[in-house]
């Protein structure tokens, strides 16, 4: 039988809820940690190398009354992934939401990237998505629990830019890895969907980019860029009873700059 709707007020609630944000001491990440924590979840906020971001957002989740740890990770070695996921269910519990948010954004002309380079890319940016989602899966799968997987992908996995050939196919790979998650694991009761971000203002692009910026701002029907919390907000609705019956999805947060002609 269908179960019924929650109250539109226990929606966006995610106490009780372990969620890990990959990624998250820098950036989209910082946004996204701080968001679910708002709703309630205790929050494990992972970094790779520099905990002083990582820190930051665990200091400033809790000084705001939510609960949130650190976590230092390599996610492109598997058993660093695996060892990840017993801490956090040794401190807090089984984590139920992941937010696959951690990636790399280098530039490289198709002529000018190496083996070496291209590797990397693609192992930060999709490879570590499936280590992590697997290591979360098969523990909600043992400990008989559903859950919900939100993947960071981008606009770039099918809107060319110039010089991101090796990022743009990962996220394109995120996009249909998404998809065959949300295939594969909805008989486990675990929804998958991705977030595909446009242009993100971040402190100094303004000036590092400004044709950039404001060619992006010109273009897109909203007439701004992304904030962190824009692409947060897509996250919290689709790890939330808001979004129960939605998996295999990617959604696009863009400011609708992808309306524009292509001719």
């Amino acid at each position: 039988m269908t179960p019924a709707a929650p109250p539109v007020r226990d929606l966006l609630d995610l106490r009780g809820h372990v969620a890990l944000v990959t990624g998250a001491g820098a950036g989209i990440g910082t946004g996204i940690a701080a968001r679910l924590a708002e709703a309630g979840a205790h929050v494990a906020v992972h970094y790779h190398r520099s905990d002083a971001g990582a820190r930051e957002v665990v200091s400033r989740i809790t000084t705001s009354g939510g609960t949130a740890r650190a976590y230092q990770a390599d996610l492109t070695a598997a058993a660093a992934v695996h060892d990840l996921h017993a801490r956090i269910t040794a401190d807090t519990g089984v984590p139920d939401i992941l937010v696959n948010n951690a990636g790399t954004y280098p530039l490289g002309s198709i002529l000018d990237v190496d083996a070496a380079d291209w590797q990397a890319v693609v192992t930060a940016n999709l490879t570590s998505v499936h280590l992590v989602t697997q290591a979360v899966a098969r523990g909600l799968r043992d400990a008989g629990r559903g859950g919900a997987i939100v993947n960071i992908a981008s606009i770039e996995a099918s809107n060319v830019a110039p010089a991101h050939s090796h990022y743009a196919a990962a996220k394109a790979g995120v996009v249909m890895y998404t998809k065959s998650a949300a295939r594969e694991l909805g008989a486990l009761g675990i929804r998958v969907n991705a977030v595909s971000p446009g242009l993100i203002w971040r402190a100094g692009l303004d000036q590092a980019w400004p044709q950039g910026v404001s060619a992006y701002t010109d273009a897109t029907p909203l007439g701004r860029l992304g904030r962190f919390e824009d692409v947060a907000d897509a996250c919290l609705f689709l790890v939330s009873a808001a979004s129960r019956w939605i998996t295999g999805t990617d959604l696009v947060v863009d400011g609708g700059v992808l309306t524009n002609r292509a001719y």
